[in-house]
């Protein structure tokens, strides 16, 4: 399935000096009973790095969230989130409906059962972990959502933090050729009431979830069909409020060769720059394993270094390209560390999804106060090796990108910097010259 192999990793330590590594450890092991707060302020003090980011056009305070998911579908989860720190956060993921109730995608609605977070290993052998469940989308009522997403946009704007509804509507299958637009157009305007009541005059950010189990789909059997459905979405949702929506479609990981999910990309930017155009994107959620089980079922999606190896190789063919104007781009997939993050920041990436970090138990960290969120946002930051702000002065060094950049403003540099970038880390590879 993967036939790019990664030509620019950050392998090692990062390059640091011995008073930036010793102050980076005192921070670590000082930080592990809870964070400062702002931490912003106080990493822009002793580091010089400015995390401010942006999503969908939104300012961050740093550029970290929760992907959508199982831990984004309870008002105490976001309340966690908020306290912790997180610079967003993307709600569980809610089934489109059309005013009589009707959902063409009811089949995503399964509730959760039991999750399991185990390890897994990648085709490289590198170790790795994954999450396992059976749900897809919210299994409530659409108004229950509603009210969910309102207390959810409250609490988040207490702490500075965006808070983004995601959507799976409608998606016409291999035989079908009308979309349901009536889906678009109440779903999109009832969330539309309900973000005006706390962020009126502002457009919203919204998550058009492909899921990743769509790749085992039959409405996936057909790549044209694919291709269809990016064309077709963003206008759909900006018909249903010209001007009032920034749309963000969430890219799955197919089933096809590499080439393919270039393809897609390519489908994306290829639209015009107005309302047929996605604002931003999200690249991209889970693998799938048709032969995988969990419980009793056959055929689950996965994560683990097999997902941020295909992310990043499709992502770094991409970036090698030259065309039209790039989506800002936000990243998901095995982001378990500042590492990772960083390897997605170099493809031009300005925020970060994380999920299954969330579920590690406690002991697999070194913070021992604060919530689940705030523990991984510790671990994400400080850690002396494998900590975003380490990377970060390693890459200033060797890139010697402006050091008042802010992390959307390196992640808009990196994009147009990828030939240089590719030879300051690893020489022996130059810039890979993309096979298509």
């Amino acid at each position: 399935m993967w036939e790019f192999a990664p030509a620019v990793r950050l392998v090692g330590p990062p390059r640091l000096a011995a008073s930036e590594a010793r102050l980076i450890a005192e921070d670590f092991t000082a930080f592990s009973a809870g964070l400062p707060h702002p931490i912003e302020s106080l990493i822009g003090e002793r580091y010089g790095i400015n995390l401010a980011s942006e999503y969908a056009g939104f300012p961050l305070k740093n550029p970290f969230g929760k992907a959508s998911g199982q831990l984004s579908l309870a008002p105490h989860q976001i309340q966690q989130d908020a306290a912790a720190g997180l610079g967003f956060v993307v709600l569980k993921t809610v089934i489109a409906q059309d005013a009589s109730g009707q959902q063409s995608m009811h089949a995503w609605t399964i509730p959760e059962t039991r999750m399991l977070v185990e390890p897994i290993r990648s085709r490289k052998h590198e170790p790795g972990w994954t999450v396992s469940w059976k749900g897809r989308g919210w299994s409530g009522s659409f108004d229950s959502y509603r009210t969910f997403f309102r207390q959810a946009l409250e609490d988040g704007r207490s702490a500075a933090m965006l808070v983004v509804p995601s959507v799976k509507y409608h998606l016409p299958g291999a035989e079908e050729s009308q979309w349901k637009a009536e889906e678009y157009n109440f779903t999109t305007a009832r969330l539309l009431e309900t973000w005006d009541e706390l962020c009126p005059g502002q457009p919203m950010p919204l998550e058009k979830d492909f899921s990743p189990t769509l790749a085992g789909s039959e409405r996936a059997a057909q790549q044209a069909k694919i291709l269809e459905w990016l064309r077709e979405v963003p206008a759909l949702i900006h018909c249903a409020a010209p001007g009032k929506v920034r749309v963000g479609l969430k890219i799955f990981n197919t089933l096809f060769e590499d080439n393919f999910q270039l393809q897609m990309l390519r489908e994306v930017h290829s639209a015009p720059q107005d309302d047929r155009r996605a604002n931003y994107l999200i690249y991209a959620n889970r693998l799938f394993d048709p032969d995988k089980r969990f419980e009793d079922k056959v055929g689950v999606a996965y994560g683990g270094p097999d997902l941020s190896d295909r992310n990043l190789a499709v992502l770094e063919s991409f970036v090698s390209m030259r065309g039209s104007r790039p989506v800002p781009l936000s990243a998901t997939g095995d982001i378990h560390s500042g590492r990772i993050a960083a390897e997605y920041l170099l493809r031009g990436a300005s925020s970060f999804q994380a999920h299954t970090i969330f579920q590690r138990n406690r002991n697999a960290f070194s913070m021992q106060g604060g919530n689940k969120s705030e523990t991984a946002l510790h671990h994400l930051l400080f850690h002396p090796e494998e900590g975003l702000l380490a990377w970060l002065m390693d890459l200033r060094r060797r890139l010697a990108f402006p050091s008042e950049l802010n992390i959307a403003q390196i992640a808009r540099w990196c994009r147009e910097n990828w030939s240089d970038i590719a030879v300051a880390i690893h020489p022996q590879h130059g810039c890979r010259q993309n096979p298509n």
